[in-house]
């Protein structure tokens, strides 16, 4: 068999357990208060108020469980800027997930698992952009550095040509600059 037809059936098993382990996490989250939507108990658990925002949020998986997951996103967008993800990449979005604590066996863990075997939808950095410009000029500002910091040196740790030539390579760039100007005052 072909290394090319092993990876595509290692992707294909890899996003149909992601999609079973997210309905799962979906279907307990609704299950722990039935009279609660997942908007309200993301409301509680954010302090975010907007409810167009908040359904964009729980329409990209994210509830009062996963809401951790969100400071990860910059991270996974600039891993998945080349299309691909890499062990490098993989390791250190990973290592910031556990620094933020969502650690295994968390729902955060479960979406985060989900972004790493794919790529997330655009529509999940427009959340983003959307949920920090609802935190205001002064905690984005805050947030700034934290995660322009972060999400330049994983393009760092990329490197370049197969991790041997030095660089941040255009799609990398690109993410940055979304980052950048989602983090604008």
């Amino acid at each position: 068999m072909s290394r090319d037809f092993l990876d595509d059936r290692r992707r294909a098993l890899e996003e149909a357990f992601f999609a079973q382990q997210s309905d799962e996490l979906i279907r307990r989250l609704r299950a722990s208060d039935p009279g609660k939507s997942e908007r309200d108990r993301l409301a509680e658990a954010s302090g975010l108020k907007d409810p167009a925002l908040l359904d964009r949020l729980v329409a990209q998986g994210i509830g009062s469980g996963t809401v951790a997951a969100l400071s990860i996103v910059p991270l996974v967008v600039v891993a998945w800027a080349d299309g691909m993800m890499g062990d490098r990449e993989r390791r250190a979005v990973l290592d910031a997930a556990h620094a933020v604590g969502l650690d295994s066996g968390s729902d955060g863990q479960a979406l985060l698992s989900r972004w790493l075997a794919q790529p997330p939808p655009a529509a999940l950095l427009a959340a983003w952009t959307d949920y920090v410009h609802a935190l205001g000029p002064e905690a984005r500002g805050a947030l700034r550095k934290r995660v322009m910091d972060r999400a330049l040196q994983l393009a760092e740790a990329k490197g370049g040509l197969l991790g041997l030539l030095g660089g941040i390579s255009a799609p990398e760039k690109a993410a940055l600059a979304r980052l950048e100007a989602a983090l604008a005052s």
